[in-house]
């Protein structure tokens, strides 16, 4: 049901379960007040590269070391790469896809069972913007965030309308994600990577992300500035567009515009951490759309909750300062979700 004009449009979205689709739906010309950004959190297309983008690198031939030395590359001097012929079978993208814009279909009384007020497990939540109570102005986007337990837990828990695609998705992506990480250590001479993986993918999140068509897109954001907590992000976008990367040490932007069958690859805040500094998490964030529903779906590899990072000592063999202190990953994940999105802000949590 529609609000009244008295009505405020957060509790309809968050609390009531209609989230920015049922404020879409509504048909209004204008962006609510609770969603239009500072200035200075909106996207200014001027600073918008148009002439660049970040490397695209074809995984087809493993065995030949220029694709290791192209992604450990990229993740030092872009922080974001693409991956084409990755292995992962079209299908399988194609599928995760349209069980996202399915589960969004559901009624707000059916999402709203999985609302973190509501939901029958604490690794399964659906919600909307990032964090409503810390956040100065609303994001336009929706979420289901699905934490990675076992099987048997995302087959009881997870929804219907999605868990089956979602969960074959993360079961075919873990090879090329194994495979990244490797490189990414060879690069580190950090190679044992049986001893590294628990540490480096211990933990998993999928999130199914939902970008409404938006009234006035231009006065807001679908995400704001941030980079990543993970150790790597792994992630599937559709066809219409919107991710935006900042130039390593610029003011300048760059969109990574969609390409059929790709994997786009960004490096976390953990990794950075880990690496020293050497392969940098990069801020980003996603544009709203005026005229098409957009849907991504994100792979978040992540340390386990238990974990302490900080510079791989294989970093630090040869007498390099560290720069970062050791922190339980617990606990930096808890200051990135205190607050709203704020750039890079986050890491200073772990600096030295």
């Amino acid at each position: 049901m529609a609000p009244s004009f008295s009505d405020d449009y957060t509790h309809f979205a968050v609390k009531k379960g209609h989230g920015v689709k049922g404020i879409s739906e509504l048909g209004l010309k204008a962006l609510p007040k609770q969603y239009i950004q500072p200035l200075e959190e909106r996207i200014d297309m001027t600073k918008v590269l148009d002439k660049e983008s970040i490397p695209v690198i074809d995984m087809s031939n493993l065995d030949d070391p220029n694709v290791a030395d192209q992604i450990a590359n990229a993740a030092e001097k872009w922080g974001f790469f693409q991956i084409v012929n990755h292995g992962v079978p079209i299908e399988v993208l194609e599928d995760v896809k349209e069980a996202t814009r399915s589960f969004f279909q559901l009624p707000a009384d059916e999402k709203i069972k999985f609302s973190q007020e509501n939901s029958p497990t604490k690794h399964v939540r659906f919600g909307t913007s990032f964090i409503p109570k810390a956040e100065k102005a609303l994001e336009w986007k929706d979420y289901l965030s699905l934490f990675y337990v076992s099987d048997e837990e995302s087959s009881t828990f997870w929804p219907a309308a999605c868990k089956n695609e979602a969960i074959e998705f993360m079961k075919k992506s873990e090879f090329v994600i194994k495979w990244l990480l490797q490189a990414l250590m060879q690069k580190l001479n950090a190679e044992n990577m049986d001893s590294k993986a628990p540490l480096l993918m211990g933990s998993k999140r999928i999130n199914l992300n939902y970008y409404p068509i938006c009234p006035n897109p231009e006065l807001t954001v679908g995400v704001g500035r941030h980079s990543d907590v993970s150790t790597l992000t792994f992630l599937l976008q559709d066809n219409i567009g919107g991710l935006y990367v900042r130039k390593m040490e610029t003011d300048a932007w760059i969109h990574v515009p969609p390409i059929s069958g790709s994997i786009v690859i960004n490096v976390g805040d953990a990794l950075q951490i880990m690496s020293n500094g050497k392969y940098k998490s990069v801020e980003h964030r996603v544009a709203a759309n005026g005229s098409n529903n957009r849907v991504s779906v994100p792979i978040f590899v992540n340390p386990r909750p238990e974990d302490i990072i900080g510079p791989l000592p294989e970093v630090l063999r040869n007498g390099e300062k560290a720069m970062y202190k050791q922190v339980l990953y617990s606990d930096y994940v808890k200051h990135f979700f205190r607050k709203g999105h704020d750039g890079k802000e986050t890491i200073d949590f772990a600096k030295i």
